[in-house]
């Protein structure tokens, strides 16, 4: 087989046309369309030593221009004027198709056959060579990158070759694009990806073997292919498309057009079996769209309507529930303004993260709002995010007791779902109102400033719509209190370790420890919700204050006085625990923090002082205590009676577990009414519960000769109110609250003038008001304290403090804070202070 390399040129009508340079990674690349024109002449490009490149015949002599195999890599001399020849000798659409085609014989064949190129554009376009990609030719030696650009003054040239049959895999990807001008970009492919540029193309010196096998006819379709696609690349391409003479040498979109098919032919060659260009069908919110534009756009202008008004619902929503209306809704924030003006200035990725992020924190912030809401209304405080997590399980337990399981669990799988809602809810809304401001850029910037302006100028007059402020920072304020809150419960934490270890009694000797009670029976009884509402609320005090009245003469008939005054609790409308350790240690325990420090710290107890005098055994009765119960320990108490322990049968009624008169029927008969054989007298803390919320239904007092085991409760408790009338109605739930204290009182009061001796001493009190719906949002926080006795010196000694006689203290009686009644006391029954100072 002869060298490709000296194949003859052959051209039309004899003439001899110019040689052309073809570079195929497959090695198989021929034109089939490029030559001279009828009778003209072009000299022969120099030929390149190690090529086995293709010369183009001229239209006409299909033969030659197989037989003509020579590749040749021109300098950079001889290459420009070979090319610009060679464009002007190009024939023709017609000439090229009125050429015979008569297969070659004699042309030496070296490993692949020529095929025509998909897509390429003109018989002028066919005429510039196409570089083969970076890779393994034919002959199986590596490419070299391609060559510098050609100099200036150089036609762009490009010839598509695609590879032949048995070529190594990277022949698949041989046919680029030549290098294109630097003015003239390249066009964007239809697959959306951009074309390579010259040093994507292989270098000069790749082997190219014509095939001798090859006619002329799939040039000819391939001239029709790009003849057909070239008016819709550009004008410039269709008149080379056509042959035109008119056409520039050097244009750069004839170049660009030719570039473009043969890089989508690359793009075909890459892509695996079956797949396909066809674009995925819409959707069906598409297709819905596209069929009704104006309810598309009626719903799209709602949804942002709605999601506006959410989020500034959610921006300008206050923290308490007091005088919340309309007005509280109609302000301007702030912190939208703000939010605007920063998604005007990011890009989109950045804008759609921060404005996603936004919305959950604003979720976050309202569901803290509620809690805030929540809380006070049941205690008269703000949430704490330290702290308060624990209460949510009592809350829960709570709703059980008063509403059943299957009712309690349908709300918290209600409110889960209403809040995780919310954060989706929130954050889309943010994301879609950036959305709106970054695609109306200047309307959304005129808006932007003119509500900023509005803003500062409300803020700075102060201007209001009745009473609130137009302008709103109700977010910021948030977010600042609670990380305040945070701040200061950490502080609050390290500086109350401190103080719960400074007590003024806290190195007192026993024998110097109420030296004034010796011998006496001491009761210490908390009745749940015990506040002054009770007493002085135009509601509830009619009926409460007429039992009050009428206990105190039933005492004093039964021979017991009483002083009464008042104490602020350290809690409101709930945690009990906070009002009893407040009392009972002399420090103010106003969380749940303070709590747990005052119960692991030795500071000593009102009920412990007794048991540390050793001349009292100390009981305790608590009726609420369902599980372990550690406090015992501080509290200093021998034995505790919990709600399993004091044999109940009959019903609970709603969060209460028993009557506060069957408990105290039990303390009478496993404690108090037992003879204690070691001399000691006794020392009890009861904690009556008939009196907590919901108040429905409410026990009512039976014989004491007729309690047994609780069963008699059984129809007192089914001809009840139901909790969930009560708790709905709040006109219901205070008159009820009433008729639970006094059922209390008369309780509590009966059982000591049936059961009661010289010797005992109650000291009974309230431990926090009832919740704000009962109270009202702007109660005090204080509650009565009575101090009853037989023996008058007992009352004697408390005869400075300047308490009201009897039961119902006056309104003007002294009111001290419930962490000073702990000192006061020991100080009037003769304690010695002795301090520690920790």
């Amino acid at each position: 087989m002869e060298d490709a390399d000296s194949a003859p040129a052959g051209g039309t009508d004899g003439v001899p046309a110019p040689a052309r340079t073809a570079t195929s990674a497959s090695g198989a690349n021929a034109d089939a369309s490029a030559g001279g024109t009828d009778g003209g002449s072009a000299p022969a490009q120099s030929p390149s030593a190690g090529s086995g490149g293709a010369t183009a015949a001229a239209t006409g002599n299909p033969d030659a221009a197989r037989d003509g195999a020579a590749e040749a890599t021109p300098d950079k001399g001889t290459n420009r004027q070979a090319r610009q020849k060679t464009r002007s000798a190009s024939p023709s659409q017609g000439d090229t198709k009125s050429a015979p085609t008569t297969p070659a014989k004699s042309a030496p064949v070296q490993s692949a056959s020529t095929t025509p190129v998909r897509g390429a554009e003109t018989d002028s376009a066919q005429d510039k060579a196409v570089e083969a990609t970076p890779g393994k030719g034919a002959n199986g030696k590596p490419r070299r990158k391609a060559s510098a650009p050609s100099p200036a003054g150089d036609s762009p040239k490009a010839e598509a070759t695609a590879p032949a049959e048995g070529a190594d895999a990277d022949s698949t990807r041989s046919g680029t694009a030549e290098a294109t001008p630097a003015e003239a970009a390249p066009a964007p492919r239809a697959n959306g990806q951009s074309r390579r540029t010259a040093s994507d193309r292989s270098p000069v010196g790749d082997d190219t073997v014509a095939d001798p096998t090859q006619d002329t006819d799939s040039a000819e379709g391939v001239k029709g292919t790009a003849a057909a696609d070239a008016p819709a690349k550009h004008p410039d391409a269709t008149s080379a498309a056509n042959g035109s003479e008119d056409a520039p040498a050097d244009s750069g979109t004839e170049t660009t057009a030719v570039e473009d098919h043969t890089v989508e032919s690359d793009s075909d060659t890459d892509k695996a079996p079956g797949d396909t260009d066809s674009p995925k069908p819409p959707s069906w919110a598409a297709r819905w769209r596209a069929n009704n534009p104006g309810p598309a756009r009626t719903l799209s202008l709602a949804v942002t309507v709605i999601a506006a008004i959410l989020v500034v619902m959610a921006l300008v929503m206050p923290s308490s529930i007091v005088g919340i209306g309309p007005s509280k809704f109609l302000r301007l924030p702030g912190e939208a303004i703000v939010g605007a003006a920063v998604m005007l200035a990011l890009p989109r990725r950045p804008r759609v993260i921060l404005a996603a992020v936004s919305g959950v924190v604003l979720a976050a912030l309202t569901v803290l709002n509620w809690l805030d809401m929540g809380f006070h209304q049941y205690l008269g405080r703000n949430f704490n995010m330290v702290l308060d997590w624990t209460l949510l399980g009592d809350a829960q337990s709570y709703l059980e007791d008063s509403l059943g399981r299957t009712a309690t669990l349908a709300a918290t799988a209600g409110l889960i779902v209403a809040v995780l809602a919310m954060f989706v809810v929130l954050a889309l809304s943010v994301v879609r109102l950036s959305n709106i401001v970054a695609r109306h850029q200047s309307t959304a910037t005129r808006a932007t400033l003119i509500a900023g302006v509005a803003w500062i100028t409300c803020s700075s007059l102060g201007l209001e719509i009745a009473g609130v402020p137009l302008a709103s920072d109700t977010t910021a304020v948030v977010m600042r209190s609670q990380t305040e809150r945070v701040s200061e419960t950490l502080k609050d934490e390290a500086e109350f370790g401190k103080v719960a270890k400074v007590d003024a009694f806290g190195n007192t000797p026993p024998a110097q420890l109420v030296p004034d009670l010796r011998g006496k029976d001491m009761l210490f009884t908390f009745i749940e919700s015990y506040g002054r509402s009770a007493i002085e609320d135009p509601i509830m005090a009619p009926g409460v204050d007429k039992t009050l009245d009428e206990r105190t003469k039933a005492l004093a008939k039964a021979g017991y006085h009483a002083k009464s005054g008042w104490l602020t609790s350290a809690t409101y409308g709930g945690s009990s625990w906070l009002g009893h350790s407040t009392t009972l240690s002399g420090l103010w325990i106003s969380n749940q923090q303070r709590y747990r420090t005052v119960m692991a710290s030795d500071h000593l107890s009102l009920t412990k002082v007794f048991k540390k005098t050793g001349d009292w055994d100390t009981v305790g009765v608590m009726p609420g205590v369902q599980k372990a119960w550690p406090e015992q320990s501080y509290y200093g108490l021998d034995k505790v009676y919990n709600a399993f322990e004091l044999g109940y049968k009959g019903p609970k009624f709603s969060w209460s577990t028993m009557p506060d008169q069957y408990a105290l029927e039990q303390f009478q008969q496993r404690v108090h009414g037992k003879k204690r054989t070691d001399g000691k007298a006794l020392m009890s803390e009861v904690i009556l519960t008939s009196s907590h919320q919901p108040w429905a239904p409410i026990p009512k007092m039976v014989g004491w000769d007729q309690l047994g085991n609780g069963s008699i409760f059984k129809g007192i408790e089914a001809a009840g109110n139901k909790s969930a009338d009560v708790i709905a109605d709040t006109t219901k739930s205070r008159e009820e609250y009433g008729k639970s204290i006094q059922y209390s009182v008369t309780a509590l009061t009966q059982w000591l003038t049936r059961y009661g001796s010289k010797d005992t001493v109650l000291v009974f009190l309230g431990d926090h008001q009832p919740i704000a719906r009962v109270s009202g949002n702007h109660a005090s926080r204080d509650v009565p304290i009575s101090i009853v006795a037989k023996d008058p010196k007992v009352l004697d000694k408390v005869a400075d403090w300047g308490w009201s006689d009897g039961l119902r203290p006056a309104h003007d009686a002294p009111v001290w804070k419930m962490s000073a009644f702990r000192d006061r006391f020991l100080t009037a029954y003769g304690s010695t202070p002795h301090p520690k100072k920790g």
